[in-house]
């Protein structure tokens, strides 16, 4: 009756889009409700930095799938093109993801939601079941997905309809003998957002002040629409902030009923729940709407880069605990081979490295750590290194770098690259990035050179030859 083996653990990740660290009741915002997944932190751990490894959807997502960072994977913006179908394209083929090493293991997967990798139609390795958006978003009624590789458009509230497509599978599967993983990836809380949402979710902020998203002067980096919209926001800024608290708090109402089926079938101890996003977001934040494309050039800023995450286990990893180690993306896949005991030997060319013994309380030297208090992150030619209490962004090849203070400086206001009294300081850090990089990036697929724009991938990366065809898409939507 799938596993039953807390040992051995059946695996729920839940992927939420374009979710802020700050858009959770158990993150500290007294505005947003979000009572699931407060209970879901209560019962396990928060990790409050926890950091994409690029500040936008599909590197991100190839990088949490494959434990490689874009320069390795070669998928450096959001794919515009080649979704499904004829054209369909797989950005990871011949890429080793957790998943395939799940099913080597014996696992029965799942997909409910988005995938956003390329060839979206077409389930991955050992998939048993793929209910798969068609491409990185839409509105969230009439939404096209795939079912057994069949377009159909959803006529449902897009949000219920992948929690119950999620449910289902758990009920299907419990009877089963193996164990699962089930990918429950939400378009929420992406845009668009207004009129979009069931008014019993809108109406909870008909009167909220929105405190937490103040919206000071654009940053001068936003690009605009032509009717003067930020790229990554809509014109109303009071209905996107209402849309987007009651798009997060209808996902959250969503998990809270998979989370419950669970309960329902007796796998709660012997099911691995992760919650996380693709990437940060901001919403008023620095000015910004949007990401790490929100901005030409790219930002860095722990709004964009820093990521919820929840991670539960009840019975083998003991709850009620935050956790501020600095983590990454890139450390998840280790993470997993060793919580589940798979038999994998870990390839020294990933940067990523477990945190296991986080999740199950022995992590007493893990401030003496020096891995394990720096993470970076990239996005084509920019690239960042953040330490507790630095953080260095290298724009390739001329700038404009930042370096920014956190002990002091938390809401990065104050850039200190060009101040000579912390030159020693700048120069520290993008060494030990350069270095970094150095040691893990694969030539062929380096991102440093190339002309990403925020604007979408439309063609892939392929060992031997660097690309010249990164066209810009019609917009940063992704």
């Amino acid at each position: 009756m799938a596993s039953r083996d807390p040992a051995r653990p059946n695996v729920l990740l839940i992927l939420s889009d374009d979710q802020g660290h700050w858009a959770m009741g158990c993150a500290g915002n007294p505005e947003i409700r979000t009572p699931h997944l407060d209970a879901l932190a209560e019962r396990g751990v928060r990790f409050s930095r926890f950091f994409c490894t690029s500040p936008v959807c599909s590197p991100a997502r190839a990088s949490l799938f494959t434990g490689e960072l874009p320069s390795q994977h070669g998928v450096h913006d959001w794919l515009s093109y080649h979704h499904a179908g004829r054209t369909g394209i797989d950005f990871l083929a011949e890429r080793t993801l957790f998943t395939d090493l799940l099913a080597d293991a014996g696992y029965r997967l799942g997909l409910s939601g988005k995938w956003h990798l390329g060839a979206n139609d077409r389930p991955r390795k050992g998939f048993v079941h793929w209910y798969a958006h068609e491409s990185g978003g839409s509105p969230y009624y009439g939404a096209p997905m795939y079912r057994d590789a069949v377009r159909t458009e959803e006529p449902r509230y897009l949000t219920d309809a992948l929690g119950e497509d999620a449910a289902q599978f758990l009920s299907a599967e419990a009877d089963r003998p193996e164990p699962f993983h089930l990918s429950l990836h939400f378009t929420a809380p992406h845009k668009p957002w207004r009129g979009q949402h069931p008014e019993e979710y809108t109406d909870l902020y008909a009167d909220c002040a929105f405190t937490s998203c103040p919206q000071g002067p654009a940053h001068p980096w936003q690009p605009v629409t032509e009717d003067g919209s930020p790229v990554g926001g809509e014109s109303d800024t009071r209905e996107a902030l209402v849309g987007y608290f009651a798009a997060t708090t209808a996902m959250d109402a969503a998990i809270g009923r998979v989370l419950e089926r669970l309960d329902e079938l007796g796998l709660t101890e012997s099911t691995l729940v992760v919650f996380t996003s693709d990437n940060g977001f901001n919403a008023g934040h620095h000015g910004i709407w949007g990401k790490g494309n929100g901005t030409f050039p790219q930002n860095m800023y722990d709004s964009s880069v820093i990521v919820p995450c929840l991670i539960s286990q009840p019975g083998r990893i003991p709850g009620g605990r935050h956790c501020d180690a600095l983590l990454s993306q890139y450390d998840v896949l280790p993470t997993l081979v060793e919580h589940l005991g798979l038999d994998h030997t870990h390839d020294p060319a990933l940067p990523g490295r477990s945190f296991a013994d986080i999740l199950a309380g022995t992590d007493a030297t893990v401030g003496a750590d020096r891995e394990r208090v720096v993470v970076y992150d990239e996005y084509g030619p920019v690239r960042m290194i953040r330490t507790r209490d630095w953080k260095y962004v290298h724009r390739y090849p001329h700038g404009p770098h930042e370096l920014y203070h956190l002990a002091a400086d938390p809401g990065e206001e104050h850039n200190l690259a060009a101040d000579p009294a912390h030159a020693a300081t700048r120069i520290d850090l993008a060494a030990r990035l350069d270095a970094w990089f150095a040691r893990y990036v694969d030539p062929a697929l380096d991102g440093s050179r190339l002309p990403v724009t925020g604007s979408g991938q439309r063609t892939p990366v392929t060992p031997g030859a660097l690309p010249t065809a990164f066209e810009p898409g019609p917009e940063a939507k992704a």
